[in-house]
């Protein structure tokens, strides 16, 4: 990937964005030798204007950004790096620089956070016992939770279906997770469809 920095003066924008997620998370620069440094640690390093050095993100605080994927742009004087967040980016302790209401792709993160529960499993975590009770049981729970949603949709109230729904979706990520398939599965299969 050949970037310009000289067209910025050695200095070219970096857009951070959660691989999984998709929320963009901060915005930094690079000149060549941060560029470099990523590239080479797989953790992005910044070019920090306030203190004149490199800086890698999470140096202090463990928060490091693993690089998965880089992009420039069509200009090549932009990066785009989709990043794995260990803690929050923000130094103020914010999931994201950006001081957005909610995380619009929150399921995504749930998807997440259900695969750590597999990976890591916790007597008291309601996943790990629905995983211990198999597979049978979890697509009979997505089953419950589709009657239920379909009964609050006629009969109930909107609190009472966007709560059923909610479950729905919840267990069909357990199930997916079960089968071993994603979010991302889903998702191209039905752009598939689409075209």
């Amino acid at each position: 990937m050949n970037i310009d920095f000289e067209k910025t003066d050695g200095l070219v924008p970096v857009i951070i964005q959660d691989v999984q997620t998709l929320e963009v998370l901060m915005l930094g620069y690079m000149n060549q030798e941060a560029w470099t440094k990523t590239q080479a640690e797989g953790k992005v390093t910044f070019y920090s204007r306030s203190k004149s050095r490199l800086w890698t993100k999470g140096e202090e605080s463990g928060n490091f950004l693993y690089v998965k994927e880089t992009h420039i742009d069509c200009d090549n004087d932009t990066i785009l790096i989709k990043a794995t967040p260990v803690g929050p980016t923000c130094h103020t302790g914010s999931r994201s620089c950006f001081k957005t209401n909610f995380n619009q792709n929150f399921i995504f993160e749930l998807e997440k956070i259900i695969g750590d529960r597999y990976d890591n499993p916790t007597e008291e975590s309601y996943v790990n016992k629905l995983r211990k009770k198999g597979l049978n049981k979890i697509a009979q729970k997505v089953g419950e939770e589709g009657v239920e949603t379909v009964i609050a949709a006629l009969n109930e109230t909107d609190v009472d279906f966007v709560n059923e729904s909610s479950d729905l979706v919840f267990h069909l990520l357990v199930l997916l997770r079960e089968k071993g398939k994603t979010l991302a599965d889903i998702g191209i299969n039905l752009e598939g469809r689409h075209r």
